[in-house]
């Protein structure tokens, strides 16, 4: 049976609160959560079960979106047609990023954010985010491109940064001159 998640609008002060660190290994009803929100996010990118639950397309959510302040990200990545990555990471910290800055040329969407925001986010085109599973075993990642914004937008929800807080009020938008755009 599938119950979709009751994730916070951008306007709930949990959004904007600092995470703290989450006690390792993860309790069994963490675990059952991170699994509800692996399941929602692969739906929402499979437009079959998108339509039928009524699901907004989505490739991560962290903990304070459904309320809980701890340090917890999950995104699920596809990285082929049908095919999905999953990443939980636990108290992530990026360790190490490149001087290439990229932004994702349609703009980012959260969602918590029930609303079209323009403009261009620049993220780093490759971080190396290091962390904790849900057991407390020790996971580093390389992310690039689309992965590494996504990491960069999860990791920020923990900080209580929303993505439009990184528009630029006074160039909102960026040419392929000013920055690569993915």
């Amino acid at each position: 049976m599938f119950k979709k998640l009751d994730i916070l609008d951008e306007k709930d002060p949990h959004l904007r609160k600092k995470s703290v660190d989450a006690k390792l290994p993860l309790s069994k009803e963490y675990k059952n959560t991170i699994e509800n929100i692996i399941k929602e996010l692969t739906y929402s990118q499979i437009e079959e079960y998108a339509t039928k639950y009524d699901l907004r397309p989505g490739m991560g959510l962290a903990f304070p979106q459904l309320g809980i302040n701890e340090r917890i990200i999950v995104i699920v990545h596809e990285y082929e047609d049908g095919k999905f990555n999953n990443y939980v990471v636990v108290n992530p910290k990026i360790t190490s990023y490149s001087d290439e800055m990229i932004a994702a040329e349609a703009g980012e969407g959260c969602l918590s954010v029930n609303r079209d925001v323009e403009g261009h986010i620049k993220r780093y085109a490759r971080v190396t985010v290091e962390g904790f599973d849900p057991d407390g075993n020790k996971i580093k990642y390389r992310a690039r491109e689309e992965l590494s914004i996504a990491f960069q937008h999860e990791i920020d929800h923990l900080e209580g940064i929303l993505f439009y807080d990184r528009i630029d009020k006074n160039k909102p938008f960026y040419t392929e001159d000013e920055i690569r755009l993915i």
